[in-house]
């Protein structure tokens, strides 16, 4: 497809509905792949919606009313597409919350992802997003940290805590593989969709995991790492900061096929089924 299908509140924006949103910076979103006319992990992207509003609004809508929103803005995409949901309010930023705050949902149904190849150089910079738990708009620092480190000859940036433990990336979890286990960074990072459906299928396969710190200095060619987001269940990363690190390819590899044996489901057999 060329071009982009924009819905509020399962009907098609007009510019009445988006004007207001335009420079508005309060309001979480999730995105996810469609491909088939299928996603995988739909139960998780409904979960982080319903948790964010909680966050920012204080309440959240019904899982029955994102997922209509969803099923109307994927009725006349094409089989494969990248759609995104973004949950906002009335009266919006910059104004009390109140008894009459009411939910809005805009849908945008765009072509699908091309991610990079890899393996991928990351600059390691110090920054903390707030709160990391909530995928959030308005994220001025990730742009610019990615452009900056594009400046810099890396092609994306990964972040350094005050604790000088790494993270997550701009817009990607990372991951880390000792050769037996997989390693989660512990620090404060958003809980991405493609992470959680790696950790439950990893978990259901037997592959061993461990949260725990990891710091730049202890990073080397013994160790390989990849960024995942909803494009890729893993991208090999060459480097962070000046620390190459291993190519391990049965690491990749694990992670496609434990993120293959999570199960798709079609927006409209999340509806069905909850209507039983």
């Amino acid at each position: 497809m060329t071009g982009s299908i924009t819905q509020f509140n399962g009907r098609s924006a007009e510019l009445a509905d988006v004007a207001p949103l335009a420079f508005a910076g309060y309001a979480h979103f999730t995105a996810m792949q469609v491909r088939d006319g299928r996603v995988r992990g739909l139960d998780l992207h409904l979960a982080r919606l319903r948790e964010a509003s909680d966050v920012l609004f204080g309440k959240h809508l019904d899982d029955d009313v994102i997922l209509n929103v969803m099923r109307r803005g994927l009725a006349s995409a094409p089989p494969d597409a990248s759609l995104t949901c973004f949950v906002t309010s009335r009266p919006g930023e910059f104004a009390p919350a109140g008894a009459t705050t009411a939910l809005d949902v805009l849908i945008r149904v765009t072509d699908p992802a091309e991610p990079p190849a890899g393996p991928l150089a990351l600059d390691a910079v110090e920054h903390q997003r707030h709160l990391p738990r909530v995928k959030h708009v308005g994220e001025v620092s990730k742009t610019l940290l990615l452009r900056q480190a594009n400046d810099r000859g890396f092609d994306d940036a990964a972040f350094i805590d005050g604790a000088g433990r790494l993270g997550e990336a701009t817009i990607w979890n990372l991951a880390f593989w000792d050769g037996q286990s997989v390693i989660w960074p512990r620090a404060d990072v958003l809980p991405g969709v493609t992470m959680q459906i790696l950790t439950r299928r990893l978990q259901r396969l037997g592959i061993p995991q461990q949260i725990r710190e990891v710091r730049l200095d202890e990073l080397g060619t013994h160790r390989s790492a990849v960024v995942m987001n909803s494009w890729r269940p893993g991208i090999p990363i060459a480097r962070i900061g000046d620390r190459p690190l291993g190519q391990d390819p049965e690491f990749a590899r694990l992670l496609h096929a434990a993120y293959r044996d999570e199960p798709e489901s079609t927006v409209e057999e999340m509806v069905s089924s909850r209507c039983r």
